[in-house]
């Protein structure tokens, strides 16, 4: 188990975030805010890249930082960006990543083997990675990452730059990944999480905002969400989160607290509330 115990993070007198409680098990977790809002300071933090200036984080009833490798051993983590090296392939790569982690080569073979096949890589695994796509490269990476076969497995904004296929890819990949271990998958696409995060995290004002299901989350726009037609005169008592086509016509998606005459009421999805909840931070 992860707890993160009344931490706050301060850069002289910058307050990126501010006493953070939470608790961590088995499981996949979506911190979701938007850019900006402290969710790379935390996973830094998590990692130990970064040190808490207040409050402290335990593993297990122990302090991460005073584990020191014994924590870090424990951690799998796929950074924004990765390095790796353009000219070798990927059982290449993580024959280096196995020997910077000191991996006996026979156990390092075998694991290298098994995380290619689980990455659907085995195919292209002696090809340059040059060649390899966005979606591919982050394949290699998230194989690095699980390397160690780590008890906690955190991911920075893996799906960047991936197109619909991938990302889909991606996603079914990491709900196979989480079992018997955390998995944090910070992002602010929604759709990324929606489907495979029990627990949705959300900062907001650098504070924590919730860290609820997303059918919880959802709940609070229950009632309160309807779509009109786009040529509706809106009278200021309702946001429009967003519009969507709908056939051949365009249609409005408002959140409201009365009701609204001549409109649909509809059911809200996570991006409604994503949208609802940061409305002022999107204006």
């Amino acid at each position: 188990m992860l707890s993160v115990e009344h931490v706050t993070k301060k850069y002289g007198n910058f307050t990126a975030l501010e006493d953070i409680n939470l608790v961590f098990e088995s499981g996949v977790y979506g911190l979701l805010a938007p850019n900006g809002a402290g969710k790379t300071t935390l996973i830094k933090m998590l990692t130990t890249l970064l040190f808490p200036t207040r409050g402290r984080i335990l593993w297990d009833g122990q302090n991460i930082l005073s584990m020191g490798s014994e924590y870090r051993g424990l951690v799998g983590y796929l950074p924004q960006e990765f390095g790796y090296y353009k000219n070798y392939s990927p059982r290449q790569f993580l024959r280096y990543m196995a020997a910077l982690q000191c991996m006996e080569p026979k156990a390092a073979k075998k694991r290298i083997d098994s995380l290619l096949e689980l990455v659907a890589l085995s195919d292209v695994k002696d090809k340059k990675m040059k060649q390899f796509s966005g979606g591919m490269i982050q394949r290699v990476g998230i194989a690095q990452a699980m390397l160690n076969d780590p008890k906690l497995l955190i991911l920075d904004e893996p799906t960047a730059g991936l197109d619909p296929k991938e990302r889909v890819r991606f996603r079914n990949l990491i709900h196979s990944l989480a079992k018997q271990r955390i998995v944090i998958l910070s992002t602010h696409i929604v759709s990324d999480i929606e489907t495979i995060a029990g627990k949705i995290i959300m900062l907001r004002d650098h504070a924590l905002y919730c860290c609820e299901s997303p059918a919880a989350i959802c709940e609070n726009l229950e009632g309160k969400l309807y779509e009109v037609p786009s040529d509706t005169a809106l009278t200021g008592q309702e946001l429009l989160l967003s519009e969507r086509q709908a056939g051949d016509r365009t249609v409005l998606r408002i959140a409201s607290d009365f009701p609204v005459k001549g409109a649909v009421p509809v059911s809200p999805d996570l991006e409604d509330a994503f949208l609802y909840i940061y409305r002022e931070d999107t204006l």
